[in-house]
């Protein structure tokens, strides 16, 4: 059985910020349709309130796209070392450049590769799983509230609002290496299961049972529309952007040839 996989992308700028740090892409080794190849998803988000955020996200997203090996046999590696790249270029950029000194970026990327999902992610943006009518964040922030969660010391809920909630860890091109989260060993994907990929502009601001109930009532494009208005009714405060993954089986014969790869983009 084929794994079979589409996918959307929007990105918003919200309603307050002047320019759009976030940065986001899809990348097949199949072709347009989702058939013969795996595929990547990568979201970014520049650091608010330091340099050239926005130069950093789409580094991220660039370097990880290009620097992927698609059939390496070792797609946890591949992705790690591909994110580790990103990490290094970013972190050379901004020393060669005063206006970039200090850019940083989340990152969360998903390989998903004959039924099995990979994983590589730092800093506050989230990979969400919704199978069998239910929703799960497969993440977890690399953020000083969540530190404070770990211990005890506030609640989830409480950390939805507390006035840190944006203060990150861990960052890609802040440093000259990173710790970047894995999952010990692939995640095995499910007919039907949807991928969900946020920044927290989307998931600061939209409960995960909205989250959950676009994707399931909604086409991919109409659910990630919908996330970002929502998101933009409750004032918007940060740039938005949200990847909608679906996994299917079906497709074509196994001996058909592969196409280009895709990339796709979110809409300007």
């Amino acid at each position: 059985m084929r794994m079979h996989v589409e996918g959307a992308v929007a990105s918003d700028v919200g309603c307050v910020r002047k320019v759009n740090e976030d940065s986001a892409r899809l990348v097949s080794s199949g072709d347009e349709a989702g058939e013969g190849g795996g595929w990547l998803a990568v979201v970014a988000d520049g650091m608010g309130g330091h340099s050239a955020g926005d130069v950093a996200s789409r580094m991220a997203v660039e370097t990880i796209s290009r620097q992927f090996q698609w059939g390496s046999g070792q797609p946890a590696e591949a992705l790690l070392d591909a994110v580790q790249t990103a990490n290094r270029s970013i972190f050379e950029e901004a020393k060669g450049a005063e206006a970039l000194s200090g850019m940083g970026t989340t990152c969360t990327a998903l390989v998903l590769a004959d039924w099995q999902a990979y994983l590589a992610h730092v800093g506050d943006s989230r990979l969400y799983l919704v199978r069998a009518g239910d929703i799960y964040c497969m993440t977890e922030d690399d953020s000083s509230v969540m530190e404070m969660v770990r211990q005890g010391m506030i609640t989830r809920e409480e950390a939805r609002s507390h006035a840190d909630r944006n203060v990150i860890l861990r960052a890609l091109g802040t440093h000259p290496a990173v710790e970047v989260s894995r999952w010990a060993r692939p995640f095995p994907v499910r007919e039907g299961d949807r991928f969900v990929l946020s920044t927290d502009g989307l998931h600061d601001l939209v409960e995960d049972t909205e989250i959950r109930d676009a994707v399931l009532t909604r086409g991919r494009q109409q659910a990630c529309a919908r996330l970002i208005a929502a998101a933009r009714e409750r004032g918007g405060p940060d740039n938005i952007t949200v990847v909608v993954l679906e996994v299917s089986s079906g497709g074509r014969p196994a001996n058909e040839p592969k196409a280009t790869r895709i990339l796709k983009e979110p809409s300007p």
